[in-house]
């Protein structure tokens, strides 16, 4: 019976075949994201996230500017897809995605912006938690206290869209502050950074 060489035998000193698998690794990917893609993953992580906090800042005009009721109040894609609004899985999936992405991106800064960009990760942590938990209570479909709606734990002292509003916020300023401060141009905590996104003095 011959022998039928497999992709992953090597053929002559020095030479092999290739085995067809991609180069790309989590952990590549997360080097390229901090380095030579690291400016290009904050714009796009950005703007998710200043969108998200408009939809929030819209619909507290829309409650306290032009007095409209709370549920009818959905911020702007939320009218055409109020599904956005009332589905608890829409929340916790964009909780889940701006922790995942503050981490992700958290290795490209240094100095006083890395510290700024942790305390933006450590309350969307709590951000989560706030959210998985009103997830768990809608598939559990039992409501923390009796609550007539699911319900967070800040929740109980404080009404849902201001709360969140406030949350959104709290990541938000903390994130702006900390990208101000590594796209300066010559700061020096920023000599150690390994990507582009501050130009050169």
């Amino acid at each position: 019976m011959t022998h039928c060489p497999s992709q992953t035998d090597r053929g002559g000193p020095g030479m092999a075949i290739s085995t067809g698998a991609s180069p790309f690794t989590v952990r590549g990917g997360i080097e390229a994201v901090n380095t030579r893609h690291h400016q290009l993953g904050l714009r796009v992580f950005m703007f998710i996230v200043v969108a998200h906090w408009a939809e929030h800042l819209v619909q507290a005009y829309q409650i306290y500017v032009m007095g409209w009721p709370i549920p009818e109040a959905r911020g702007v894609l939320g009218m055409p897809f109020p599904w956005l609004v009332t589905s608890e899985w829409m929340h916790y999936g964009y909780a889940l995605v701006m922790m995942v992405g503050l981490f992700l991106l958290r290795p490209g800064f240094t100095g006083r912006s890395a510290t700024w960009w942790k305390i933006s990760l450590g309350i969307q942590v709590w951000h989560h938690m706030e959210h998985l938990l009103l997830l768990v209570q809608a598939l559990a479909g039992a409501n923390l206290l009796g609550r007539p709606a699911a319900t967070s734990l800040i929740q109980l002292i404080a009404p849902r869209v201001e709360l969140h509003l406030f949350y959104n916020t709290l990541v938000t300023v903390p994130m702006v502050v900390a990208m101000y401060l590594h796209t300066r141009p010559g700061r020096p905590d920023n000599a150690d950074a390994r990507c582009t996104c501050a130009p050169k003095a």
